[in-house]
This record gives C-alpha cells, sequence and structure tokens, in this order.
C-alpha cells in the first residue's frame, strides 16, 4: 500500500512517508532548540543568582570579625572617683592605659592621635566596667574595645599601606602605633557579635542590628496576627458562602488588581489613613504592621481561595451525602485538605512583606533609632530600612555592613521559604 501511494504520487512532490519523516526530525529540531534555550535561560538565571551572591559575601563577610585592641587600664581615683559615678574621665583613662601600652608617645598632639586608633565607644566601655563594679577604682583592668573604622580597614587589607600619606585616613606614625600593638598581641580579629546585640550607630564599628532585627519582629507579628485570620475569613466567605453575581465578580476583580498595585501606594495609603487620620505615632511598628497587612491580604487572599478550589469536589460532595451542613462540610473537611496551600500562600505573602522597603519608608520607619523598641509603639527600623540607612551613610565601613544585613534578610527569606515547603508537607493529607 506504502509503495501504491509513492508511486501514485505526483511527479516531483515526496512521497507520504517521506513528509512524516520530515515532520519529524523538525519537531525534534524544535524540541531540542526549546530545551536548548530553557537551559541556556536557567544558566543565565543561575549565574547572576551567583553573580549577586558573591559580589555580597565578597563585601559583606568582613562585616562579620571586628578587630579589637586589649589594654591595661589604670582606673586613676583623680580622674574617676566613686561619687561621681557615671561622671568620670573614662576617655583619657583609656588614652593613658593606650599610651602606656605603646610607649614612646609624650606629646598632646601625638596622644591626639593615638587616640585615634580606639572607636569612641571604648570609654562607655571602661565606664560601664567600673559602674558595675566600684571597687575597680584604683586598679588595673583589662580592656578589649574595638578600634576605629579605620584600622578595622587597615587591619583587613582595605587601605593600602602603599598609597602616599597625605590620600591615606591614616599616617605612617598611626600604622606604626598598630603594627607595634599587633606584633605586640594586642590585635584581635574576633567575630562581630556586636552585628546582633548592638543598636545603630552613627560609627561603624559601633552599629549593629538589633533595633532592627526587633522592629521587623514586630512589624511582622502585627501584619500576621491582621492579615492572616481576615484573609482566610474574606477567602472562605467570597469562594463558599457568598451568592455569585456581579457584586462577588467586582470584588474578585478588585482583589486581583490589589495584589498587583505598588508597594509604594501602599505605603501612601498608610501614611494617610493610620498617620494622618487615625493619628497613630510616625516610625512605630503598629503603623508598619497594618501597612504591610493591607498589601498582604490580596495574596493570602488568592492562595487560599485557589487551595479551597484546588480540594476535589467529590470531597464535598460525600460530606453532604452523609448529612453535613455546607458549614460543617467546609470547616470539618474542604478547610482541612485546602491548609497547605493556605499555609505556603500566607507565608510567601508574609515573605514579601519582610523585604518590602517603600511602604515602610512613607510611614517613617528610616528614623535613626539608637534602641530597640520595646512595644510596637516605639520608634523602630526593620532590616529593610536599615539597609536603606546604612546604603546611605557615606562611611566606608557601612558598605560591608550594608552587604550583611542583605545577607542576614537573605537569609530569613530562606528560612521563612522552607519553613512553608516543611509545613506544605506536614499538613499535606492524600485523597
Amino acid at each position: 500500500m506504502a509503495e501504491t501511494l509513492e508511486i501514485s504520487g505526483l511527479p516531483g512532490r515526496p512521497s507520504t512517508m517521506e513528509t512524516i519523516r520530515g515532520s519529524l526530525a523538525a519537531r525534534r529540531r524544535r524540541e531540542t532548540g526549546l530545551k536548548a534555550a530553557g537551559l541556556v535561560a536557567l544558566g543565565f538565571a543561575f549565574t547572576m543568582l551567583g553573580l549577586v551572591f558573591l559580589s555580597l559575601i565578597g563585601t559583606g563577610y568582613q562585616a562579620f570579625t571586628q578587630t579589637h585592641v586589649t589594654l591595661d587600664v589604670y582606673v586613676d581615683p583623680d580622674m574617676i572617683s566613686e561619687d561621681r559615678l557615671p561622671r568620670g574621665d573614662f576617655d583619657d583613662a583609656v588614652e593613658a592605659g593606650l599610651a602606656e601600652r605603646v610607649g614612646g608617645v609624650e606629646s598632646k598632639t601625638e596622644r591626639r592621635a593615638l587616640a585615634k586608633l580606639l572607636s569612641d565607644g571604648a570609654q562607655f566601655a571602661l565606664r560601664d566596667m567600673v559602674v558595675a563594679d566600684p571597687g575597680l577604682i584604683g586598679q588595673r583592668v583589662t580592656l578589649t574595645v574595638p578600634t576605629s573604622d579605620s584600622f578595622d580597614q587597615l587591619n583587613k587589607g582595605l587601605i593600602d599601606r602603599a598609597t602616599p600619606e597625605e590620600n591615606r585616613r591614616v599616617t605612617d606614625a598611626q600604622i606604626a602605633w598598630f603594627d607595634a600593638l599587633d606584633e605586640a598581641g594586642a590585635i584581635s580579629a574576633p567575630f562581630n557579635r556586636w552585628l546582633f546585640t548592638n543598636n545603630d550607630s552613627r560609627f561603624p564599628e559601633q552599629a549593629g542590628l538589633r533595633g532592627a532585627l526587633t522592629g521587623t519582629f514586630w512589624v511582622l507579628l502585627i501584619c500576621f496576627a491582621i492579615s492572616f485570620p481576615l484573609g482566610i475569613g474574606a477567602a472562605i466567605y467570597l469562594e463558599e458562602f457568598a451568592p455569585k453575581g456581579r457584586m462577588s465578580d467586582l470584588i474578585e476583580v478588585n482583589i486581583n488588581n490589589l495584589a498587583a498595585v505598588p508597594s509604594v501606594v501602599f505605603g501612601l495609603l498608610g501614611l494617610a489613613m493610620f498617620i494622618g487620620w487615625f493619628g497613630m505615632p510616625r516610625s512605630a511598628p503598629i503603623v508598619g504592621g497594618l501597612t504591610l497587612s493591607l498589601m498582604t491580604l490580596p495574596t493570602i487572599i488568592i492562595a487560599t481561595r485557589a487551595a479551597l478550589k484546588a480540594v476535589p469536589p467529590s470531597i464535598r460532595e460525600a460530606a453532604l451525602g452523609v448529612g453535613a451542613s455546607n458549614q460543617q462540610a467546609v470547616f470539618g473537611h474542604i478547610l482541612p485538605l485546602a491548609m497547605p496551600g493556605i499555609m505556603t500562600g500566607t507565608i510567601i505573602g508574609m515573605a514579601q512583606a519582610i523585604g518590602e522597603t517603600a511602604p515602610l519608608l512613607l510611614v517613617g520607619m528610616n528614623a535613626f533609632v539608637t534602641s530597640a523598641a520595646a512595644s510596637p509603639f516605639e520608634s523602630a527600623t526593620t532590616l529593610p530600612t536599615q539597609i536603606y540607612i546604612w546604603a546611605d551613610s557615606p562611611e566606608r565601613g557601612f558598605v560591608s555592613r550594608t552587604s550583611a544585613a542583605i545577607l542576614v534578610l537573605l537569609g530569613f527569606l530562606v528560612v521563612m521559604n522552607l519553613l512553608a515547603i516543611i509545613l506544605r508537607r506536614r499538613f499535606e493529607r492524600q485523597w
């Protein structure tokens, strides 16, 4: 038959089998090209992602260590007396201990230049030690304090020693003093736990993320407490109980549109509503949490409705068939089966909220705050706004801290996405 078809074909035209073989070959070429395009796209995406991470790690890892100097400081009663605590000449005592450790520094000019090796917070470390134990007055104490940002960068190799002195932030004499301390074993570079335990500061060597972490906790707590129950409740009503009609269609369209609204619009809404109309405190986590909850609600509603739709209709029909009411079928059978998708959508919405900056900037959560917020009504910052503040700082030491803060924020996002996967598998049921 095939031979008949081939013979009966018109002269100069391909046979049926040849046409089929040609189409199959063209289909395989298109499939191969599509696979190659997909692999190229994945390779490009992973390459760009790898470059971003390498750039952040290459810059941010330096912030996880901090250069310190160890001194023996004499708590001179003439400078520091018990009846004047916590006041006293603690800075002079620390400078005297540093000059004694280096040796050969006599003039006030040299001592002033030598004092620049230490962070401005060194005197407060001595003050806190003496206030905690006034019996230290008149004795020698061992004090380990951070160096200033310039010498922290010098120790990490970020300042080129070969640069002419007039173009450097540190002088040759200061470098010689620093090297002398290093040779004496007084210089160390331990893990910078102060990056997580200190609050923000104008000095890079003292700046930390404690206030930002606390503010992020309050904002996410408020956002979750509001958006989770309201979002799930609205989705259940719209999907299971609301009468179908023009009004429900209009509400659905508006919810989908709200999910695509830029976050800065929600910031303007929060500024006008919560601060302008309700008079809530500016820069407070309560305002930031309420603003982010408005932004997260559409995402949770859409994810919850999709999870409810994914439950097979046979589950509802079986529940109604044995005499359950519509409410019992929804809350006793459909909702538990939809819970994995609901939890996943909620956590993804919260992960999106934790990375938002524009709404929080508009409600004032980029203020310079030197203490962690003890309640959601006190001024605070969050991790994204803290990154914005540090990125805008002119001091070079904040460059590495900005990258380190970004790595911490990315770590939070990775943990939240892993939590979404774990919860999804934990609540997942087979039917």
